[in-house]
């Protein structure tokens, strides 16, 4: 459970453009003077961040889904202890890129592994984001952005359309949740930028 009730997730298929607004969040709400930890998974912590190569480089066979959600799950793990737990604790809003539903849908659907994720995160995690930004954009139009960055990290967009689509799908699925906001990412940047803010407002207003 969570000391507080401002711990944000940003999610999406691969190219969606979270990763900029999950940072231009934390950038306006830092603006307007409110302590603000900006994260990102797999990753955040050390431990988590040499794990991350791990995952995200090399082959699209190189590890299995089952073996991909114990690495997921053993990053995870230490980013909650070393970074976001202590930063709840100390007051901040917490931002992640990416938290565990994309491991419910990266690993769980593609490996038929929900109910194994499921466990997995009530007993070792235990905590999920009070809000969740959805930047939803077409799998098409986010594969290209991916492949067109051209970086080492590009494992899983080396899985083809076929998965993205798939991945998109699933997103909308869990943002039936009430925690989610669906955000249109197909818009320019500066437009989801502000409706991601006046809605991130709206809620921590609502605290």
């Amino acid at each position: 459970m969570t000391p507080s009730r401002r711990f944000f997730s940003f999610e999406g298929v691969d190219g969606s453009g979270k990763s900029t607004q999950a940072r231009l969040l934390a950038q306006s709400l830092r603006e307007a003077g409110l302590p603000v930890t900006l994260t990102r998974e797999p990753g955040g912590s050390t431990g988590a961040e040499e794990i991350r190569s791990l995952v995200l480089e090399g082959d699209p066979d190189r590890w299995s889904a089952e073996t991909e959600l114990l690495l997921f799950t053993a990053a995870r793990r230490d980013h909650v202890e070393k970074t976001i737990l202590p930063a709840l604790e100390a007051g901040h809003i917490v931002i992640t890129d990416r938290f565990a539903d994309s491991t419910r849908l990266y690993q769980g659907l593609r490996g038929e592994l929900t109910d194994t994720v499921d466990i997995l995160h009530r007993t070792m995690i235990g905590i999920d984001p009070d809000l969740t930004f959805l930047i939803d954009i077409p799998a098409e139009i986010g594969l290209a952005r991916a492949q067109a960055r051209a970086d080492t990290e590009q494992r899983f967009e080396d899985m083809g359309l076929d998965l993205q689509r798939r991945m998109r799908d699933g997103f909308l699925e869990l943002a039936k949740a009430p925690r989610f906001r669906i955000i249109d990412g197909a818009r320019d940047q500066g437009t989801i930028a502000a409706d991601i803010l006046a809605t991130a407002m709206a809620y921590l207003d609502a605290c």
